[in-house]
């Protein structure tokens, strides 16, 4: 079975492979302990400890300082083709790189077409929320500046979806690419160059997070950023309604099923809520679970293999 790790304020819980273990502290002892992002890696995990610290392990056990980040605050990591890519506030894009300089600018990010529009709701600085890969064409998820693409090594990018539909994560593979935006679901079959908007099943439109598991792709949905009404919703990848995951869960979830809190393997998926409840599904998402209840919110999730 795969390991699903949990990231909280408290630090980093794990559940499988015949272990469930309490908050694992990663970090300096003065530091705030809070995982906020995960990322698998070929060579283990990495994960974001107070916004600002980068953390490596290779079996979720034993965990080795990788870098402090500076004036900017780390929102989501991706192991890429072109190594471990680092997304912050403020939009910025770096990678991780080797000593003596760990983290690396990617200075041609800060030249995006139409990066002067980008924004948020409330007024301040925008932000990398995510980055997916897929035949060598990188996607980065701003919050809120639509979704650049990269063809050719993060070299050049260029704008994709509209800005204004308000992405909040972005996921790619070999069935597509597909957003979890603020009305519906994304979808884009010639690697982002046009876009759907799917809404058909879902009780409200607006989507966090997004994440396939097999023959399935999954999105969380709600009424809207505070959450209300909030589910899973799961469809077939060759098409097809969204239809409410129910088998095992919840008829609803107060809060939002968040950004980086929905994730999958080939066979496993998992999801965590605000309010420290964690369910799998080894199913595609047809039934699920309860894996843990009583955690801290959860702020990101990661299905090990």
């Amino acid at each position: 079975m795969a390991t699903v790790l949990v990231g909280t304020r408290e630090g980093l819980h794990a559940f499988g492979n015949g272990r469930t273990t309490g908050a694992r502290r990663i970090g300096w002892e003065d530091s705030p302990p809070g995982v906020t992002a995960l990322a698998p890696t070929d060579e283990g995990v990495l994960a974001v400890v107070g916004r600002r610290e980068i953390w490596r392990s290779a079996d979720g056990e034993a965990w080795s300082h990788v870098v402090s980040i500076g004036n900017l605050e780390v929102e989501c990591l991706a192991a890429t083709g072109l190594g471990v890519l680092v997304g912050s506030s403020g939009a910025h894009l770096a990678f991780l790189a080797d000593p003596p300089t760990p983290v690396r600018t990617a200075d041609s990010f800060d030249r995006v077409e139409g990066r002067e529009r980008w924004y948020t709701p409330w007024g301040g600085p925008p932000a990398v929320r995510s980055i997916a890969e897929a035949g060598g064409s990188l996607f980065v998820n701003v919050h809120v500046g639509g979704i650049p693409r990269s063809r050719d090594g993060g070299e050049t990018w260029e704008p994709t979806i509209d800005i204004d539909t308000d992405v909040h994560q972005v996921w790619a593979g070999e069935p597509g690419v597909f957003a979890a935006c603020a009305y519906g679901l994304a979808v884009s079959e010639d690697d982002g160059t046009t876009w759907r908007i799917e809404d058909e099943g879902l009780r409200s439109t607006y989507c966090r997070a997004v994440a396939v598991c097999g023959d399935a792709v999954l999105v969380s949905a709600s009424d809207g950023p505070r959450g209300g009404h909030a589910a899973v919703y799961r469809r077939p990848l060759a098409g097809g309604r969204l239809e409410p995951c129910r088998s095992g869960l919840p008829e609803w979830f107060h809060g939002n099923v968040d950004t980086h809190c929905l994730d999958a393997t080939a066979d496993l998926i998992a999801f965590g809520t605000p309010d420290g409840r964690v369910f799998a599904s080894g199913d595609e998402g047809a039934s699920w679970h309860e894996l843990a209840a009583g955690l801290p919110p959860v702020m990101c999730l990661s299905v090990m293999s």
